[in-house]
């Protein structure tokens, strides 16, 4: 504050920011317990991811893509093109929680089995009925718990939200509540349902290190496994043997006006498994400047820019990779999706 105000000013000013101050921590807690809220009807999960679909529709995509109209308009048909090919509109969804399940059937395959809490401004039941509708007869139903399980059959390329190309051959909806939908692999909605109905709740560690950022548009959390390790196939011994210490990773995407933020991290198992792999992390850093040189040219400058703002810090048993990179550089990346 400038040092001319007088004392009242003052007085006054401190009681307004103070106010300001606790709203502003009220609705940042309000937005963390709503989101905590949703996963935790996920059931039993390896990895939970925590999507808020309305900022990602109304405050990303417009930004990365203010240059670029053309391709906002093409992301906005092949939302329009999943909403008539299942009934279901992700502008109306506001929050997105998924839960990811890994199996692995034989020592060289891994299936990933995922599932999709929504909630938003809708009428779920309504929502399944006009996906039924969309079907095209394509469609049965099953009845479980008390909940009808409405599953598509698709067997094509489908744009979720736009942006994620999936192969989808059969999507499970069903409704949990009035304003929430269970989405995904027909088994892992059965699981929802079961979730849904029980008090006692899953993935508690993985949803706090998911809601870690109340301000983030992407959070996630999940369990590092030596199955998983193994089905990465890490080229580098040197990685290899550092991730062998990795017990949980988690994350998260926020913006500001001009860049986007990135955090990823590892928990180890100590504090000197962490500062070994931020070491082996740090020299692999150094070198990356020969790996970009061989990417095209905008995915190159994204590249370079991530790693020229990356800070590398050990605190504890976290080892923590955060970055920033502007807008406009990843603009013409998306623009390749």
């Amino acid at each position: 504050m400038h040092r001319v105000f007088v004392f009242s000013c003052l007085i006054t000013v401190t009681a307004v920011l103070a106010v300001a101050s606790f709203a502003q921590s009220s609705r940042r807690a309000a937005t963390t317990q709503s989101a905590t809220a949703l996963a935790a009807t996920l059931p039993g999960s390896d990895t939970v991811a925590l999507v808020k679909v309305r900022r990602v529709l109304d405050e990303m995509l417009p930004k990365l893509l203010a240059t670029n109209p053309a391709k906002l308009a093409e992301i906005n048909a092949q939302i329009e093109n999943f909403k008539t090919r299942t009934g279901l509109d992700p502008r109306a969804f506001d929050e997105l929680a998924l839960g990811l399940k890994y199996e692995y059937p034989s020592p060289d395959v891994m299936k990933i089995a995922t599932v999709a809490v929504a909630r938003g401004d809708f009428n779920a039941a309504a929502m399944v009925a006009a996906g039924r509708g969309a079907g095209s007869g394509q469609y049965r139903e099953e009845k479980y718990q008390g909940k009808t399980i409405y599953v598509f059959t698709l067997n094509q390329q489908v744009r979720v939200l736009g942006l994620l190309d999936l192969r989808i051959r059969e999507l499970a909806v069903s409704a949990l509540t009035n304003n929430t939908l269970a989405l995904g692999d027909v088994t892992r909605v059965r699981s929802a349902i079961e979730a849904s109905k029980g008090t006692r709740r899953s993935n508690t560690e993985l949803i706090t290190l998911a809601t870690q950022n109340p301000n983030a548009i992407v959070g996630f959390g999940g369990n590092f496994s030596p199955a998983l390790l193994q089905h990465l196939r890490i080229g580098n011994d040197a990685v290899a043997r550092d991730l062998a210490s990795v017990r949980q990773v988690y994350g998260s995407v926020g913006m500001t006006d001009k860049d986007v933020e990135v955090l990823a991290a590892a928990r180890t198992a100590d504090p000197n498994a962490a500062r070994s792999l931020g070491s082996t992390l740090e020299g692999l850093s150094a070198f990356a400047g020969l790996f970009t040189n061989r990417l095209p040219a905008a995915k190159a400058a994204l590249a370079r820019s991530a790693v020229g703002n990356l800070k590398i810090t050990v605190l504890g048993n976290d080892l923590q990779l955060r970055t920033t990179v502007g807008q406009a550089e990843i603009a013409p990346v998306v623009t390749g999706f």
